[in-house]
């Protein structure tokens, strides 16, 4: 569970109540995006005759360009979600990550599944007594490619939605 019961109406679209704006909710799913992409490979490795997760990175994108509708994108992410379900270890989490990504398009707060997710399949890919190193390295590349214009609202989110997150923005 990735989405809090209260929701932060930074993060809910203008048009939904909120205030955030069409221009940080693209940001945000292309941070996703990159996030999910930068561990797809943990995936395609284990999977690599199944493109759903790559796609929906791909639609991710194309939902931001105005290339599909976020019923498509989201709908990618589903798929990238069911590629994920029957995976154990680091490729179920980088498919997870890829379908959060695309569902971004639908609610933004989807971010930070994409980024936890991704963070737990690095985790799952190093040996044991480098897990929490990995997830640290990880995490931190993340916020190197965080935008300025979102950066703040994202790191605080980090902190508020940490615990539901399994804790993976503070290891």
């Amino acid at each position: 569970m990735i989405l809090p019961k209260v929701r932060d109406p930074r993060l809910v679209t203008i048009r939904r109540g909120g205030s955030l704006t069409n221009a940080d909710h693209h940001l945000l799913a292309l941070w996703a995006a990159s996030c999910a992409e930068h561990v797809l490979d943990l995936f395609e490795s284990e999977q690599p005759g199944d493109d759903r997760p790559r796609q929906a990175i791909e639609h991710a994108r194309d939902w931001v360009r105005g290339e599909v509708p976020m019923m498509v994108a989201r709908a990618s992410g589903g798929h990238a979600m069911g590629a994920a379900r029957p995976l154990r270890g680091a490729a179920r989490f980088a498919a997870y990550a890829a379908g959060q990504a695309a569902c971004v398009a639908h609610v933004p707060e989807h971010d930070l599944g994409a980024a936890a997710y991704a963070i737990k399949a690095v985790g799952e890919a190093a040996p044991p007594d480098g897990r929490k190193e990995a997830m640290r390295r990880e995490c931190g590349w993340q916020r190197d490619q965080l935008p300025d214009a979102i950066r703040d609202l994202v790191l605080e989110d980090q902190r508020r939605r940490n615990d539901i997150c399994w804790s993976v923005f503070d290891v």
